[in-house]
């Protein structure tokens, strides 16, 4: 078996999961696991599918003619998983009020620490008092095991309080989006 990557992007509508799962499933694959969303009238989504080694290119051909249906498509080998590194798992909260760079810096403070961003979640909504824009941040991150937790709190906390945000790190309670952390 071989798992392909595929990232799609287009004019949303309906139907577009559909026209993605027929070729999946026509190929005799496996549809592993995906991430897709509405945004501003587009569709995005990323998934990981399994399929017969001896029917993946033709797959991948499929998929790739879906251009064809207005969709963006990327197909690419999923590389053989190495041994897991050793981490942590932590979930960040971020609420405040909106304001740009907001994403750079804390991606740039975890970034620095060796902190890597597995999944993010961004919003912007009016504040329920004042109507001013809140921007919120929820992400799953993997530490380096054996990292100073109490350094990086601390950094994330100087860059919040620069940003004037609230910032939180700790061990996951539910998964991003829904998901529960494998």
């Amino acid at each position: 078996m071989t798992d392909l990557v595929v990232t799609l992007l287009g004019e949303d509508r309906p139907g577009l999961v559909e026209a993605v799962a027929a070729p999946v499933a026509e190929h005799g694959g496996n549809w592993l696991e995906s991430r897709m969303a509405h945004l501003a009238g587009q569709f995005a989504g990323i998934l990981r599918v399994e399929v017969p080694e001896d029917r993946a290119a033709a797959l991948a051909d499929a998929l790739r003619r879906l251009r064809g249906g207005g969709l963006e498509v990327t197909v690419a080998p999923s590389p053989a998983p190495a041994a897991p590194p050793t981490r942590d798992l932590l979930e960040l909260d971020l609420t405040g009020t909106d304001r740009p760079g907001i994403v750079r810096e804390i991606a740039r403070a975890l970034a620095e620490e060796r902190v890597n961003i597995e999944e993010l979640v961004t919003d912007r909504t009016a504040g329920a008092m004042s109507g001013a824009p809140i921007f919120r941040a929820r992400a799953r991150v993997y530490v380096p095991a054996g990292a100073d937790l109490a350094r990086l709190r601390a950094r994330l906390e100087r860059v919040a309080t620069d940003l004037m945000v609230e910032v939180s790190l700790a061990p996951p309670q539910s998964a991003v989006g829904g998901h529960r952390p494998a």
